[in-house]
C-alpha cells in the first residue's frame, strides 16, 4: 500500500514537465544507481517530460547508466529529487540550477529539513530499498534495467547483506526485484566487483601500511603519488574500504585520501562498534553511526579527526571490559 508520502512524491513528478535528479557529491554505487532508476523511471513512465541526472561522472560507474550533460537553461523552474544526501550543500552538480521544489529520498541520520516532502529511513539498507519502495508503491514504472540498477545499489551500500541495516524489508524487496523482473543477479555481481590487477594490487597496498594503534584503531594516509603509482582513481579507496572489515584487531578504521585537483582530504570511517557519526560531524562530515565520511582542505583537521577517533576506540573498550 502507498504511503501518503509515496503519494505526494509522484503527484508533484507527474505535475512537472522539467525534472532534475541530483545525489551527492563523489557519489558512491549507490548514490550513483539511486540518481538513474529515478531518472529512468520517471521517463519511462512520462516519455514527454525533461527528466535528467547531474553531478560529476565517475568512469567506474559508467555500466550503471549515462549521466546528462546540465543544460539548465531549460530546466527552469524545475522540481529538483534529490537521493542518497541528507544536506543541499553536499549536492553535487546543481550550482546553476534554478528549482522550484525539492524532494529529498535519503537514509542518512536526518541532519536538516530541506523541503515539504522528504523521506528520510535511516533504518533502510540503501536509498536504492528507498527508490524500489517509491516504484513499488506508486504507478512509476519500472522495466529489467532498472531492477538491475536498483539491485546493485542495494547490494553494495548492504556490503553483500552483511551490514546491520540489512533487514527483512530489505530481503523482501530484494526478492520482488529478481522475481518480478527475472533479474540475473549473478552476473550483475561482476559489475560490483570484478577489477584490474592493479585494483587487485592496490588492495595489497592498503593491507600492507594500515597503521594500526593500541586502542584497535586503523588508518592510512594516502598520498597522490600512491594513487599515480597504482594507476587507480581517486574514488578507488572509498570503494574498497568495506573489505577491511572483520579485522580481529581493529574496531575502527579510516581510509585518508588527498584530492589534490579540489584541495581537500576525503576521509572514509567505518567502525565495528564505537559510534562515529557524531565525531564525524565534529568536523563538518556525517553519515551512519558506523560508516562516515569528512572532506576538509585543512591537514590538522585530519590529524585532530585522527586522535578523537583512536581515543573513541580507547573509550569503547574500557566501557566494553567494564
Amino acid at each position: 500500500m502507498a504511503s501518503f508520502v509515496h503519494k505526494k512524491i509522484y503527484k508533484k513528478i507527474k505535475q512537472y514537465d522539467s525534472i532534475v535528479v541530483a545525489r551527492h557529491m563523489g557519489p558512491d554505487p549507490d548514490a550513483i544507481a539511486s540518481q538513474i532508476a529515478l531518472r529512468d523511471s520517471i521517463k519511462l513512465t512520462f516519455p514527454n517530460k525533461k527528466v535528467i541526472a547531474v553531478g560529476a561522472g565517475v568512469s567506474r560507474f559508467k555500466k550503471y547508466g549515462m549521466l546528462d550533460k546540465s543544460d539548465f537553461h531549460e530546466m527552469k523552474d524545475a522540481l529538483l529529487l534529490i537521493t542518497d544526501v541528507p544536506t543541499i550543500e553536499r549536492v553535487d552538480g546543481i550550482e546553476d540550477l534554478s528549482y522550484k521544489e525539492v524532494i529529498k529520498i535519503d537514509h542518512h541520520p536526518h541532519e536538516e529539513k530541506i523541503c515539504d516532502i522528504e523521506i528520510v529511513d535511516d533504518t533502510a539498507s540503501s536509498a536504492c530499498q528507498l527508490i524500489a519502495e517509491l516504484l513499488f508503491h506508486t504507478p512509476l514504472k519500472m522495466n529489467k534495467t532498472i531492477a538491475s540498477t536498483l539491485f546493485l545499489g542495494i547490494v553494495s551500500d548492504s556490503d553483500r547483506f552483511l551490514l546491520a541495516y540489512t533487514t527483512a524489508k530489505t530481503f523482501r524487496i530484494v526478492s520482488r526485484l529478481v522475481e518480478e523482473q527475472n533479474l540475473d543477479f549473478v552476473s550483475l555481481y561482476d559489475i560490483l566487483y570484478e577489477r584490474p590487477l592493479n585494483e587487485i594490487q592496490f588492495h595489497g597496498y592498503l593491507g600492507n601500511h594500515l597503521n594500526v594503534t593500541e586502542n584497535g584503531f586503523a588508518y592510512i594516509k594516502i598520498t597522490p603519488q600512491v594513487i599515480q603509482e597504482y594507476n587507480v582513481d581517486i574514488s578507488t579507496p572509498s570503494n574498497m574500504i568495506n573489505d577491511f572489515n572483520y579485522i580481529k584487531d581493529v574496531l575502527v578504521w579510516v581510509f585518508v585520501t588527498f584530492d589534490e585537483k579540489n584541495n581537500l582530504y576525503k576521509v572514509n570511517i567505518r567502525s565495528r562498534g564505537p559510534v562515529i557519526n557524531e565525531i564525524a560531524e565534529k568536523y563538518h562530515g556525517g553519515g551512519h553511526k558506523f560508516a562516515s565520511g569528512v572532506r576538509t582542505s585543512s591537514e590538522e583537521e585530519i590529524d585532530s579527526l585522527l586522535k578523537d577517533l583512536d581515543l573513541c576506540c580507547k573509550q569503547y573498550k574500557e566501557m566494553e571490559s567494564a
